[in-house]
């Protein structure tokens, strides 16, 4: 008489010890992320970067990371915490780390990448090569130890694609890696033509950004670039859609 009812449980028995071996798993995936983005910032510092403008774009990230839109977007992630590393680029012999990965999870570690931001000696020279920028930051991505939900690399630029490697070699090469490449398009305040004399914006759009809800925004190299790159820092760290993502309040 006892056969049957200990046939009958054996079924629960295995189903109670799945769901505690999916109980136990479910920390152990949720673990191997210890930030939520991967964030690398290609900035140009060719040499149609005069020296005020290099200024302007160091000062724009420093303060944008620091400000309190950003922290709590940072605040609102999954781990509320983001890696993020500067580089410096102009020629194609010339991609420079001017700070190291760096995770930010609150003011104190944002000041600190800012003062060593401000701290750091201008060191690219050339012309603008976009591609061996991205080549670097996509190393610079598989070789930093972090694991990140996402990655990404934010491309600064005043003007298009002049030497290194082919630009749309290196961009597909980053997409197939996972990586979502976006755009900043400065507008120089010298009134350089972007792209052959024709829209940066475009030359972005179509020949450099690419990836999961990847997006291009235009700032002015002067006192206003910081907000947009708040903007741009909120949308790649909430992943929200450019056109659909209204600044917040500040």
């Amino acid at each position: 008489m006892l056969a049957r009812p200990i046939e009958a449980e054996a079924p629960v028995l295995h189903r109670g010890l799945a769901l505690t071996l999916a109980l136990c798993a479910a920390p152990a995936a949720a673990q191997e992320f210890d930030v939520d983005v991967e964030l690398v910032f290609a900035t140009d510092g060719s040499g149609s970067i005069d020296d005020e403008e290099l200024r302007l774009q160091r000062e724009g990230y420093a303060k944008a990371l620091a400000d309190p839109r950003v922290q709590q977007a940072i605040r609102g992630g999954i781990t509320g915490r983001i890696a993020v590393a500067f580089v410096e680029w102009g020629g194609a012999e010339s991609q420079h780390v001017i700070v190291d990965w760096t995770v930010i999870d609150g003011p104190d570690s944002a000041a600190g990448f800012g003062a060593a931001l401000a701290a750091a000696p201008r060191r690219a020279v050339g012309w603008n090569s976009i591609s061996n920028a991205i080549d670097l930051s996509q190393r610079l991505i598989e070789g930093n130890g972090h694991q990140g939900l996402r990655k990404v690399i934010d491309v600064s630029a005043d003007a298009g694609q002049r030497g290194g490697r082919p630009l749309p070699e290196v961009r597909a090469e980053a997409l197939a890696a996972g990586i979502t490449i976006n755009g900043l398009a400065v507008l120089s305040r010298s009134g350089r033509p972007g792209w052959a004399g024709g829209s940066l914006e475009d030359f972005f759009r179509d020949q450099v950004i690419g990836g999961r809800g990847a997006f291009v925004i235009t700032a002015d190299a002067d006192a206003r670039f910081t907000e947009a790159v708040v903007r741009k820092l909120i949308l790649e760290i909430a992943e929200r859609p450019a056109e659909a993502a209204p600044m917040p309040p500040g």
